[in-house]
């Protein structure tokens, strides 16, 4: 695949001193990929709030959905396979596992990242008594551990990783 190779090429122009003196070039790859698809999810949500849903609550006759959430409803799907693509292609791409199979395990390990966003921040606000921004910094910490770990042993693992 042409476009893996050039995004993984130019990703790696950018792993020198001092990033590759703290991280993997693998961590790095994906903290890219992380953090471009965070960009396209911004984005796209913009777009789809303003100009498809128009801010308008959608009425499904047994439900009315707001516009925030329709509209997140719409992108999830979109970045959730943006996601998939980047870490399979770029960041992971050493793996030899069928895309069928990895896409079910990149499914449930982003199922974990919402379950553990939800509980960090239920216990770090809640029982904590940590303020709410502060509580997303730390949740936000917690969840890229889990992600990588999860990614790298689970959805992608190779045989270095068993």
């Amino acid at each position: 695949m042409a476009l893996s190779q050039a995004l993984t090429k130019l990703i790696d122009r950018f792993y020198v001193n001092p990033v590759s003196k703290f991280c993997s070039r693998e961590f790095f790859r994906y903290g890219v990929c992380g953090a471009a698809n965070m960009i396209l999810d911004a984005l796209w949500y913009f777009a789809i709030y303003h100009f498809l849903i128009k801010a308008r609550y959608i009425d499904l006759g047994i439900v009315t959905i707001s516009p925030h959430i329709s509209s997140l409803a719409i992108v999830f799907p979109i970045t959730f396979f943006t996601g998939f693509l980047l870490n399979r292609h770029v960041a992971f791409h050493a793996t030899q596992q069928q895309s069928g199979k990895q896409l079910k395990r990149y499914a449930l390990s982003v199922l974990g990242s919402i379950v553990i966003n939800y509980v960090c921040m239920k216990l770090f606000v809640e029982y904590f008594n940590i303020w709410p921004t502060p509580s997303k910094l730390l949740t936000t910490i917690v969840t890229v551990a889990y992600s990588f770990l999860a990614v790298k042993y689970f959805t992608f693992r190779n045989q270095n990783n068993k």
